[in-house]
């Protein structure tokens, strides 16, 4: 590849280390490598970030809306691309959409809106995440339980055919309602199948991992818990390398010191990375919104129901990553990673994705020191270049 531009800054994390004085040289959607701001070839064009830093584009693997538009209540390009626009500007340079548990009606729109932004190439758009309808009822959490059932065979014909025709495909369900088989038949046709919202024993959650599940959905929380006698799936997860784990790193749906204990005792070489569950306020005012007939209210930096119940969380990626430095104390380095390069691998695109290598994808943030987001490119292009879409209802 030959560079045709070149983003010079104070510094930049490939996803590894810091190049200081450097630029970054990009060939149209491409990395081509990182060089010492005097090499940098004087035929092409650069842009100067003189005293900011560039970072790997956040990957968010649970996205549920964003710009006043939830998925599942809108199921089509547009609104796949409101979310995507609403959350780059917060430095999420790729994502899922997350559709939680809803109708077979409902899931078949999701997959056709997949299927068509993929078509389109909406900018942000990585696959879809289906949380649910394949749950357990008792950890329900949020999720409407009249839309709760077991996976049918039409159900693991559908997802294996998004995979199949329209690329990544995540799946959250619960031992209660699919069986191992069934996560075999996913894993063998390419889909990642993430256990949660589940009261499954260690024993059990071990038995799906065994089965080809290599993730476990927002761990902590909807779950059974870790205990003395009882390690439940989060001790399954802690304790399995094979597994990767998605965390809200909010202060709210986990605290900061189970956050530092689970960092610490995660074995190898699966990971914790950092996931949003962000639901349609981001990017907006608004004071609150309907989930399936019931009000949720926004207050605090939390979405919950009238009964407490928390519904999704009300933080963005960039927001995530300075409360993870910040005010855990956690080195900036692992934070990246926890919002880049861990959730590539935890979906088998690390070969692409969550780095600044030669032969990545052109996706990175520009911030300041104190973390505020400069600007965002996606595939080469800045952020505010690409199509602009109303971000408030």
């Amino acid at each position: 590849m030959r560079p045709t531009v070149a983003i010079s800054a104070a510094r930049i994390f490939d996803g590894t280390c810091w190049h200081e004085g450097s630029g970054l040289l990009l060939d149209r959607e491409r990395v081509v490598g990182i060089v010492k701001v005097a090499d940098i070839p004087r035929d092409i064009d650069r842009v100067d970030y003189d005293g900011y830093q560039l970072v790997p584009g956040f990957i968010d693997l649970q996205v549920n809306g964003g710009g006043g538009v939830r998925f599942g209540e809108e199921t089509s390009v547009k609104a796949i691309r409101q979310i995507t626009s609403a959350h780059a500007r917060f430095g999420t340079t790729k994502l899922l959409p997350t559709l939680i548990t809803d109708t077979p009606e409902v899931t078949a729109l999701a997959f056709e809106a997949g299927r068509r932004s993929r078509a389109a190439k909406v900018p942000g758009f990585l696959g879809l995440h289906l949380e649910g309808p394949h749950l357990s009822l008792e950890r329900k959490g949020a999720h409407n339980p009249s839309y709760i059932r077991p996976m049918t065979e039409g159900d693991l014909e559908a997802i294996c055919a998004y995979r199949r025709d329209a690329g990544l495909v995540l799946t959250t369900v619960a031992p209660e309602n699919v069986t191992t088989d069934q996560v075999s038949v996913l894993v063998a046709a390419g889909v990642v199948v993430s256990i949660g919202h589940s009261n499954a024993t260690a024993q059990a959650a071990r038995s799906y991992f065994d089965a080809g599940a290599s993730m476990v959905t927002h761990l902590f929380n909807a779950m059974s818990p870790l205990g003395n006698r009882e390690p439940g799936i989060v001790g399954a997860a802690l304790d399995d390398g094979r597994v990767f784990a998605g965390l809200i790193v909010d202060g709210v749906h986990v605290d900061p010191a189970t956050i530092k204990v689970a960092l610490r005792s995660k074995t190898t070489p699966g990971d914790i990375f950092i996931v949003t569950d962000a639901m349609q306020t981001i990017g907006t005012e608004l004071l609150g919104f309907e989930l399936n007939g019931r009000a949720i209210h926004r207050k605090d930096g939390t979405l919950k129901l009238a009964d407490g119940t928390l519904a999704g969380a009300d933080i963005d990626m960039l927001s995530s990553v300075k409360f993870a430095h910040q005010t855990l104390g956690l080195p900036l380095a692992r934070v990246l990673a926890m919002a880049s390069s861990v959730p590539a691998r935890a979906v088998g695109l690390d070969g692409r994705h969550g780095y600044l290598r030669p032969g990545y994808a052109s996706d990175f943030v520009v911030l300041s020191e104190q973390l505020e987001c400069i600007h965002t490119w996606i595939d080469g292009r800045e952020a505010s270049s690409l199509e602009t879409v109303r971000l408030d209802h």
